[in-house]
């Protein structure tokens, strides 16, 4: 004996706390039939539960949590009846077909717990009967709603919806499913900007509430857990209040309501998962069969016939219903064809709850069938290893072969419990389109969920065949701000959802692309200024074609010029006392160090290389090197020439053509063999500096050793102040050919240049750093040029 549990009617709350029951649901009438033609399908099948027919009873629920648990307890709990063997034992009722709801579902279960009965329902979707501590006996043919919160949420995001609105109804199916879809579509960066619980009675002024959220709220997407008879209100009134350019995404509890699809065709475009549907065969032409008085009596039979055809029996049996009788004027004939109309009850293009129902019947088949086969082992004399008797089942004796159902029905899908007691989570996507010639909605199918598929490969959507609000082809936006262009980022407002936003611009050196943050370009790259794409940063160093490389470099050969001039002049009076009394030898070679000098700075112009950056060092170094030797001869000369005019004095030997040379070749080489030991252990380097400058790039030479550079460098400082302590003491001396005070001057510049060169060498950024060094070797070269020339020009007139 299977027994089911359908709310064929349902009730309707008065405001005043009192109900009344509505007619008969056609729909639910229709579950009942169906679940009749499957078991006498199943007992017509050879195959199937051999020698065994199942019975069957079905109960009217009426929606009413206190009436299902009436009925399950009157029928697990009837007067014993002797077997057979003459023991007593109470009727076969080994299990529970029902009930639809969530809400009744769990009131049930809890109540059949007690006697280990299970209970298989078809349409009972809520997550939380998944709890195996709390319904340990559950099992179910439709997925959780789990599953569907999931699906939906992923099609939210996968349309751009980061902004809906989330309804739900006022019991266990509502809320759970709400909290789910809250809490996944949150962790995919979709934001809920209002949630509204449908009232299980609500009043006028709750709907227009209700309503009024729903339109002033800026969220275009609405999606709705509810069942048809909880939405129906709000939908009502949001038809009458003229709410429009909404998106509704329903959940699988009304998705294909044809009460609300065919009453409010303003809603066309509605989208959202629908259980799978099948087609049938033969179910139709029984629902065409049903008489309404044959035996056994069926008191929905009656009603449903007496409210089809508007018409009355003229017979004295009462109908069985708790609806209020209804009589017509009109004597009904039980001759009228079921076929000639067209209602919910013969609608069979949208079997979907009707498969579910069945896979129940079908899987309670399956588990009987495969405890019917069970064979006893002989050598097995443990009373729970022995195979229960089909004749005088106990109900807890069942529930491991639904457990282990796992059957291929004849639609090719695979039937069985996961260890939650759920099946397969497979939907169809839903969409509302208008009908042809101004026909009624039609339920056209633009897409699946599939949960035993890869996660990628779950859900599939054919976007071109789905029609939205309004008959729009293109997909409707629901954001509470706008994407940020290309180059702006997003700025959360205080006190509001993430997805409530201001787009302000990037940084620089930052770029977006529709993202909601900037992101830092690479190193050697720059935002452009739209601030969406990196750019190469600019590459910086001091040229030859821009100005101030150009006033530099001239000014550099306007002092090899000068120090050419005056040498081919120097050259051409070479015989004269002036010339003679200066020792030309070390003067033309003095003027030969300061024409490399000037030589130097054209090493500093251009892009560093390894080689220039080597050169530009090193060639500073001995030139400078050079020119200080043979300015501190000439001041040793002089010194000497004077001191050995006394008496007794031999020093002048020593200072001799050949000693100068040797001198100036001594201290050279010395500074010489400083840069040989830097350009062999840490020579100068090319460097990339991108730290001085965000936006750009700057090409300068690294020293490689710091050490080395300032043993150069001190060398250098070295022999310009012993240069200018020797020529302070010989200033005094007779004037007559004394370039000692020259040289003096000419060291008080040398050195007042390169002291003033370290802090604006330090100060100055980028390629300017370059300029004063290049600045610091002209002005020094030109600096002794002058000092030790230019007198000798003015007080003997030399020229040409």
């Amino acid at each position: 004996l299977v027994v089911g549990l359908v709310p064929k009617t349902s009730t309707v709350n008065n405001s005043d706390g009192s109900f009344y029951i509505r007619p008969l649901n056609l729909r639910v009438f229709r579950w009942s039939q169906s679940m009749i033609y499957f078991i006498e399908e199943i007992n017509r099948d050879p195959n199937l539960l051999p020698n065994i027919t199942l019975g069957y009873r079905i109960y009217d629920t009426c929606g009413l949590v206190a009436l299902s648990m009436r009925t399950a307890l009157s029928v697990v709990s009837q007067p014993l009846k002797r077997n057979s063997t003459g023991a007593c034992s109470s009727p076969t009722v080994p299990l529970i077909i029902g009930d639809s709801g969530s809400t009744l579902s769990m009131a049930i279960s809890r109540l059949l717990n007690l006697f280990s009965v299970p209970l298989v329902s078809y349409f009972a979707s809520c997550a939380c009967l998944s709890d195996k501590q709390k319904f340990p006996y559950f099992f179910r043919t439709i997925p959780s709603d789990a599953y569907q919160a999931s699906a939906l949420a992923r099609l939210v995001k996968h349309f751009g919806w980061t902004w809906v609105g989330a309804i739900g109804g006022d019991d266990a199916y509502g809320r759970t499913a709400l909290d789910m879809f809250t809490t996944e579509v949150t962790r995919l960066g979709v934001c809920v900007a209002f949630r509204v619980i449908i009232p299980k009675l609500p009043s006028q002024l709750q709907l227009q509430d209700i309503v009024k959220t729903i339109r002033d709220s800026t969220a275009r997407v609405l999606v709705a857990f509810a069942i048809e008879e909880d939405i129906q209100p709000v939908v009502e009134e949001t038809v009458r209040q003229k709410v429009m350019g909404k998106q509704w995404v329903a959940s699988e509890a009304w998705i294909t309501s044809t009460l609300i699809s065919t009453n409010y065709p303003s809603f066309s475009g509605t989208i959202g998962f629908a259980i799978r549907r099948a087609e049938i065969p033969g179910l139709r032409t029984f629902l065409h069969s049903l008489q309404p008085l044959a035996d056994p009596y069926n008191p929905s039979a009656r009603e449903f016939w007496e409210t089809q055809f508007q018409c009355s029996f003229n017979t004295s049996t009462p109908v069985d219903s708790m609806a209020d009788p209804v009589h017509y004027n009109r004597i009904c004939t039980g001759q009228e064809k079921i076929e000639d109309t067209e209602t919910i009850y013969n609608d069979v293009s949208q079997l979907r709850v009707t498969y579910n129902m069945h896979k129940a019947v079908y899987a309670v088949a399956h588990a009987l069938h495969n405890l019917l086969m069970c064979k006893k082992e002989e050598s097995s004399t443990d009373k729970q290893q022995q195979c229960p008797d089909i004749y005088n089942l106990q109900p807890w004796q069942v529930i491991q072969y639904l457990k282990e159902v796992n059957y291929t029905n004849v639609f090719g899908d695979t039937v069985y419990f996961d260890e939650y007691g759920d099946p397969v989570a497979s939907y169809d996507l839903v969409n509302w389109q208008n009908g042809t010639e101004g026909g009624p909605l039609q339920f056209v199918t633009v897409g699946r969920f599939d949960s035993s598929l890869p996660t990628e490969q779950q859900l599939v959507l054919h976007q071109d065949s789905i029609v939205w609000q309004a008959g729009s082809r293109e997909v409707p936006v629901s954001v509470c701000s706008p994407s940020c262009l290309p180059g702006y980022r997003k700025a959360t407002r205080k006190g509001e959802p993430v997805c409530c936003y201001d787009c302000v611009p990037c940084a620089e050196g930052t770029i977006s692309k529709n993202q909601s943050e900037c992101t830092l370009c690479p190193e050697d790259l720059w935002s452009n200024p739209q601030r969406d794409v990196c750019i190469d940063k600019q590459i910086e160093f001091l040229s030859y074609t821009e100005g101030f490389g150009m006033a530099l470099a001239a000014t550099a050969i306007l002092g090899v010029v000068t120090t050419v001039t005056v040498a081919v002049i120097f050259l051409r009076h070479r015989d004269t006392a002036l010339v003679r009394a200066n020792n030309s030898e070390l003067s033309f070679l003095l003027l030969l160090s300061l024409a490399f000098c000037f030589l130097c700075a054209l090493t500093f112009l251009g892009q560093p290389t390894r080689w220039a950056c080597q050169l530009r060092r090193t060639a500073f170094g001995l030139t400078f090197a050079l020119c200080l030797s043979c300015l501190l001869s000439k001041t040793l000369v002089v010194l000497m020439a004077f001191r050995a005019t006394l008496p007794g004095n031999n020093a002048a030997q020593w200072f001799r053509p050949p000693q100068q040379r040797l001198g100036v070749f001594l201290c050279s080489a010395l500074q010489c063999a400083i840069c040989v030991a830097w350009l062999t252990t840490a020579p100068p380097y090319p460097v990339k500096n991108t730290w001085l400058y965000r936006d750009r790039i700057i090409l300068e030479c690294h020293l490689g050793s710091l050490a080395l550079f300032c043993c150069v460098l001190g060398y250098i400082g070295c022999l310009a102040a012993f240069c200018f302590i020797l020529a302070f003491l010989a200033r005094k001396l007779p004037s007559n050919f004394n370039e000692a005070k020259f040289i003096t001057f000419s060291m008080i510049i040398f050195c007042a240049v390169w002291i003033t060169f370290i802090p604006a060498y330090v100060s100055s950024p980028g390629k300017f750093t370059v300029a004063v060094e290049i600045f610091a070797i002209l002005a020094s070269s030109f600096g002794v040029l002058l000092c030790i020339f230019a007198p000798k020009f003015i007080e003997h007139q030399l020229v040409l």
